[in-house]
């Protein structure tokens, strides 16, 4: 990406709290690629062509996830820059918490959690690298729980994809070569990762974003779907026709039927079939073979209880502030008629 850059947001409110629908930016970057394990393009699309539904008890939670992170950084980076000096490197402290834009397409953003200059030598992957006052960015990340096991035991330049989508992005903005990656395990220590810059990466990304944004996000066009969640997204309601199914299709309805009639059923390959029939079935609400109706994929009310507005409140308003929505569900007859492989 261009290494031309300017510092963006020029008061404390836009700095504490950007408009992501605004700009792609780094934690963007790993579902724009369709590597993100939060979010999908047609999610991201939502959030940035101002499509994504009210927030949810999800949303919140990873709002507060991401608060506790920022409150964590200080800690971390203390943490990062002592073991730093302590295996010999001499350490200066630049920013903290900068925002930077490209110029040439300044829809793409990023935020640095802070950047350092160092001098010494120090060992990333099989061989020793030297620093002679180079600028790197640094990145913080608190990892606990199952997320540990996505990050490497044996090599210091092993990190989870969707964070090295992230660091390849913001040293493309900034132009610089290395990225420092603190991983916080315990309050006791830190683990120091390293993602070097990769040229031929960092262009293929970039020409995602800049389509995603182009094509996508300013035509007010859909990205593909990726799952059967997309789907229902894409197509909350149904037209209320039927369809008629290709062999192929029919057969993929009649191993999904079996697979959910079975109670150990493996969820990957129903998800990968119910993806499959509803990308064949779209906005229609019914699939017919041979005369008749093999599966349904109408709109139904679905009434949930908003958990957030019922905590505010006394637990006896709860049919005041129950929610009703309109959700795709897709139904498979038990008894269809069978297709013959």
């Amino acid at each position: 990406m261009s290494a031309v850059l300017a510092p963006v947001a020029t008061d404390a409110a836009a700095a504490a709290k950007p408009d992501r629908r605004r700009f792609i930016g780094g934690s963007d970057v790993a579902a724009v690629m369709g590597l993100s394990p939060w979010e999908t393009p047609v999610e991201l699309w939502e959030e940035k062509a101002g499509h994504k539904p009210p927030s949810t008890e999800i949303d919140l939670e990873r709002e507060r996830r991401f608060r506790r992170g920022h409150k964590l950084e200080p800690f971390i980076r203390e943490m990062v820059m002592e073991k730093l000096q302590d295996e010999g490197l001499r350490v200066e402290l630049l920013a903290v918490n900068q925002r930077y834009q490209d110029t040439e397409h300044p829809f793409l953003a990023c935020e640095i959690d802070f950047e350092l200059r160092l001098w010494g030598e120090t060992q990333i992957g099989e061989r020793i690298y030297t620093f002679d006052g180079t600028e790197v960015n640094a990145d913080a990340k608190s990892v606990s729980g199952f997320a540990r096991r996505k990050w490497g035991t044996e090599s210091n330049t092993d990190v989870p994809i969707e964070y090295a989508c992230q660091f390849m992005h913001g040293m493309g903005i900034r132009g610089r070569r290395v990225c420092l990656v603190a991983a916080l395990r315990s309050f006791d220590d830190v683990d120091i990762y390293w993602t070097e810059a990769d040229d031929e990466v960092i262009q293929a990304m970039r020409a995602k974003c800049v389509d995603f944004w182009m094509n996508h996000v300013l035509a007010d066009v859909p990205p593909d779907p990726i799952n059967f969640s997309d789907i229902k997204r894409l197509f909350p309601s149904d037209n209320g026709q039927r369809k008629e199914a290709s062999r192929e299709v029919a057969l993929k309805i009649e191993a999904l039927r079996v697979l959910r009639a079975r109670r150990t059923a493996d969820e990957l390959d129903e998800e990968t079939l119910a993806f499959e029939i509803g990308q064949f079935i779209e906005p229609a609400s019914e699939v017919v073979y041979d005369g008749k109706v093999i599966a349904t994929f109408k709109a139904q009310g679905d009434t949930r209880l908003d958990a957030k507005t019922l905590r505010q409140e006394e637990p006896d308003l709860f049919a005041r502030y129950a929610r009703t929505k309109t959700i795709r569900v897709l139904r498979i007859p038990k008894d269809p008629k069978p297709v013959k492989n």
